[in-house]
């Protein structure tokens, strides 16, 4: 039980048992043939950084059936279009070459094309990388690595900027990962990326970010710590709202940028709330274990008072809910969703019924469970109806 990064021992922290794959939406005749790993966290004193003990490979989880787009969210096209006005803003480039690391359906990378970047997606899932292929970007359905990026000569210590969204957690191998960047990036080229905060993460209990694709659950002080093993430092974190509460990081090699004064105040602030050691950890494995005791409990006293429950949108994170609390389809008797290719199939492990959103409205519960809780305020404003007459519930304050 070795930290990835360093192959020194882990901390073991706790386990939120057998787990399936997250994204694995499945039909009926599949049921027999699930795949479960079981899901732990430990944490690496020396780089204070949380992360799954064990996961499955990433050719397991991202694959020609991936189930996320970018573009089904109103709010996410709105906040990359101004992520990479702040690029642009903040990280002026000279050869205008950038590239994005798992750019998805090519939502955020369309920015930069309409500003006249030379650009590449990496994207290993391939039915995304195609719809990106189709708006015509310039995306690559491979994994991004010291092997892939070596076939584009013309970006090789040429980008200005490499810069990912809810991605890096994503990537096992981070020696490898920054040796591939190495490769890419000018002398004062940036690497920037956002990712969910361990603190956010410790101070909401939303232990559903953890999942078999979130490999690790970063903080300034861990990315800071990272960094200077590859000869890089981090020279500004910024907090952001997205998946709610992320830090945008960006990274430089050694002495080539001014450090903002932001990292040494979120250093600070993480020492001060024991981000940086085992104490918040331990805090957070027994929050885990008391949210799920009062959920299932809140979801108990719902039925016992004959109220009907259903599921609003079936994310990836709804998988850690239900397999980790045990709720399953004798409390909720469906889950609502727009994304075509998850409707009228199950939920992983759990084998919950995924309905259409049509369905949603002919079939109102008496509660709606909010999986997309990170979304809720576009949810809230599109679900206006459904509101004045039922009411919504979460594993977390909404």
């Amino acid at each position: 039980m070795n930290c990835k990064v360093t192959k020194k021992k882990l901390t073991s922290i706790m386990s939120f048992g057998k787990m399936p794959i997250a994204n694995g939406f499945l039909d009926k005749k599949n049921f027999g043939k699930e795949f479960f790993f079981e899901m732990s966290i430990g944490f690496s004193n020396e780089l204070s950084l949380l992360q799954l003990i064990d996961h499955p490979k990433p050719e397991m989880m991202f694959n020609d059936n991936y189930p996320f787009f970018t573009s089904s969210s109103k709010y996410m096209i709105s906040h990359f279009e101004d992520y990479s006005n702040w690029i642009t803003n903040n990280y002026p480039s000279n050869n205008k070459k950038l590239i994005e690391i798992g750019s998805n359906d090519g939502t955020f990378l369309s920015n930069f094309k309409k500003k006249n970047f030379e650009i590449i997606g990496f994207e290993p899932s391939s039915n995304v990388s195609e719809i990106a292929k189709n708006k015509g970007l310039n995306s690559v359905n491979e994994f991004f690595n010291t092997d892939t990026v070596k076939k584009f000569k013309n970006f090789l210590n040429q980008t200005d900027v490499i810069c990912a969204a809810n991605v890096i957690c994503h990537i096992p191998d981070l020696g490898n990962l920054f040796e591939a960047v190495d490769l890419c990036l000018n002398k004062n080229g940036v690497f920037i990326f956002e990712e969910p905060y361990m603190g956010s993460m410790f101070s909401k209990v939303s232990y559903d970010q953890i999942y078999d694709e979130h490999i690790y659950m970063f903080s300034t002080s861990s990315v800071s710590k990272i960094c200077k093993l590859y000869d890089m430092e981090l020279i500004n974190v910024i907090k952001q709202n997205t998946h709610g509460g992320s830090l945008r990081y960006i990274c430089a090699r050694k002495n080539t940028h001014k450090i903002d004064s932001n990292v040494k105040k979120l250093l600070d602030e993480e020492k001060n709330n024991n981000l940086d050691n085992l104490k918040s950890c331990f805090k957070f494995k027994e929050d885990c274990e008391d949210s799920k005791l009062k959920l299932r409990k809140k979801l108990h006293n719902f039925k016992s008072s004959g109220k009907k429950i259903c599921g609003y949108a079936a994310t990836s994170k709804s998988t850690t809910i239900l397999n980790y609390c045990d709720i399953g389809n004798d409390v909720i008797d469906y889950i609502c969703d727009t994304t075509k290719e998850k409707i009228e199939k199950f939920t992983p492990g759990k084998h919950i019924p995924i309905k259409s959103m049509d369905y949603f409205y002919k079939n109102l519960p008496d509660v709606a469970f909010l999986f997309a809780w990170n979304h809720k305020k576009e949810i809230f404003e599109k679900e206006k109806q459904f509101s004045k007459t039922g009411e919504w519930t979460a594993h977390i304050e909404l």
